[in-house]
């Protein structure tokens, strides 16, 4: 602590010095309320690691302005929070420097009805995992709420042969019933014109990321064939493979874009607690932990509101994801 120097003072030194101290014990007690304000409200993810300093890109988010404008999603495949904590440390890392929710919780099983509750708001009554020639949806998706908005929309499903197509059950590969767009048959033009995945990191790079935008890795990324070695470490190095690119651009250090990682369901063990990961610039160092119980339904009511439209049936009456994470969205 700084103290002043010793010896002899005359009158005048000495109120010098008494006049000095209260200033001194107003900036040392700014100093520890600031401290104390800056801790608050931050909580490390449990079991990892403290996080690197952010690259340069992150290193403030004083310059991030303006209002998220664009959300993708990425949808891992059958695990739990605790699951993907443990088994995915790049992710369990970008949680704890970013922000993540611990009462996540998915709608149902299996894949699909999940899939069609975060671009649907409903699972229409599905309870299975048919293709769309055995569930032709009517109706809006949240793509089609923003193309009819004059925004942009686009779902890029990794191995998939051609855009929005209907046929695909995995094994490594492209399952139709992990592309929800392609069983909204009024969009199905759309979901067409869309890309087939191989141009999602140009996209990125480009700033060209849609409005209302869908990463799917394909079965064996999105650590859905654990019986072919493709395990939550395989899905955790696909997101080392592509984040860095999207983490980089300028819609995403100026804030414009809203990034969500989450998984459809659980493996039944865990009542259906998905690790669901926000990264947004505004959150960056944050460490944020949202403990309000959130659903699938949250994350389409999210997209609706940053496309500035009514939320989609059930997401209509949906716990808000947006506040609790301090997403500017309005």
């Amino acid at each position: 602590m700084w103290q002043p120097k010793t010896g002899p003072a005359g009158p005048s030194r000495r109120f010098f010095f008494l006049a000095r101290w209260p200033v001194v014990l107003a900036l040392l007690t700014a100093a520890a309320v600031a401290c104390s304000a800056a801790s608050a409200g931050s909580e490390p993810l449990p079991g990892t690691p403290k996080p690197a300093s952010a690259p340069s890109a992150y290193s403030s988010t004083k310059s991030v302005s303006g209002r998220v404008t664009k959300v993708l999603t990425i949808v891992e495949e059958n695990h739990s929070l605790e699951q993907m904590r443990s088994g995915m440390p790049y992710l369990a890392g970008l949680a704890a420097r970013f922000g993540y929710a611990d009462h996540y919780s998915a709608i149902t099983h299996p894949s699909l009805p999940n899939y069609l509750a975060i671009t649907g708001g409903d699972t229409f009554g599905v309870t299975d995992d048919g293709p769309p020639s055995a569930h032709p949806l009517s109706g809006t998706s949240v793509f089609g709420q923003a193309l009819a908005a004059g925004k942009t929309a686009d779902l890029y499903a990794e191995s998939m042969a051609e855009p929005c197509a209907l046929t695909g059950k995995g094994n490594r590969g492209y399952a139709v019933r992990h592309n929800p767009w392609a069983y909204y048959v009024d969009e199905r033009p759309a979901c067409a014109a869309a890309e087939a995945g191989g141009d999602f990191l140009a996209a990125a790079r480009a700033n060209a990321l849609p409005n209302a935008g869908m990463l799917i890795p394909n079965t064996c990324n999105d650590a859905h064939d654990t019986d072919q070695s493709c395990d939550l470490g395989v899905a955790d190095n696909w997101l080392r493979q592509q984040l860095p690119t999207v983490l980089a651009s300028h819609d995403f250090t100026s804030g414009a874009l809203a990034v969500v990682v989450t998984a459809d369901e659980d493996d039944r063990h865990s009542a259906n607690t998905v690790l669901t990961v926000v990264l947004q610039a505004g959150l960056e160092g944050s460490g944020t932990v949202v403990h309000t119980p959130l659903t699938h339904y949250s994350l389409s009511r999210l997209y609706s509101q940053v496309i500035g439209v009514a939320p989609l049936r059930q997401a209509a009456g949906a716990p808000d994801l947006a506040a609790p994470f301090h997403l500017p969205i309005g």
